[in-house]
């Protein structure tokens, strides 16, 4: 299966734009978004360009998306929050959780880290997806090149359960791809020098991962 992962849209209409070029130019069998979707206000204009994509999208919440985003989205079929649960598509199983750690930035959406921790632990296994918005701890989470801002709770989470693939954003000028232990870790935040990242995988051998530029 190929998987089309991005993080870190942030309603605007241009990054809408290049996800719509890669989709195009891929065709991808699904879209991944680890989070920070949308604006803050009418997150419904986000949602009705996602629907209209053509293809099923996947996704969980950021720190900077609004609570009202879950209340919305049965409004649109082509669009599934997988927050806390698992969804199995073409025999890959992606486990989700949405939200981030309220420090070291102000969230409107933040996690019990436990509670979740001890939820998800649960259903993830080595050949998991697990979908998350901040990147584990000590991974492809620097801010300005000087400090760690990923979660210790997914960091724990890998630790204890190796899944196959941890997909993340939240540190937009940390996109690239790294991996802990047998853990393919891929920050897939947009910018300037990151249009997201191409994932084939099979749910069983290891995932093949590259990350996209708007160049490409």
């Amino acid at each position: 299966m190929l998987i089309y992962a991005a993080a870190d849209i942030h309603g605007h209409p241009r990054r809408i734009r290049r996800l719509r070029r890669q989709i195009a130019v891929h065709r991808p069998e699904i879209l991944l978004l680890a989070g920070d979707i949308s604006r803050r206000w009418q997150p419904e204009v986000m949602l009705h360009g996602l629907n209209r994509l053509g293809l099923p999208v996947l996704l969980i919440r950021g720190n900077c998306d609004s609570r009202n985003l879950d209340r919305l989205l049965p409004s649109f079929p082509r669009l599934r929050s997988i927050h806390l649960s698992a969804a199995r598509f073409s025999d890959v199983e992606m486990v989700g959780i949405g939200g981030t750690l309220p420090l070291p930035f102000h969230s409107r959406l933040g996690f019990s880290e436990t509670d979740a921790e001890t939820r998800v632990s649960t259903m993830l296994h080595a050949h998991s997806v697990l979908v998350v918005h901040p990147p584990p701890h000590g991974v492809r989470d620097r801010v300005l090149g000087r400090f760690h801002a990923g979660s210790r709770a997914v960091r724990r989470l890998v630790g204890c359960c190796s899944p196959a693939l941890v997909v993340c954003g939240h540190i937009h000028e940390q996109a690239g791809i790294a991996t802990i232990g047998r853990t393919i870790v891929v920050n897939c935040a947009m910018g300037r020098a990151s249009d997201g990242a191409l994932i084939r995988y099979d749910g069983r051998s290891s995932p093949l991962c590259r990350m996209l530029s708007p160049n490409q």
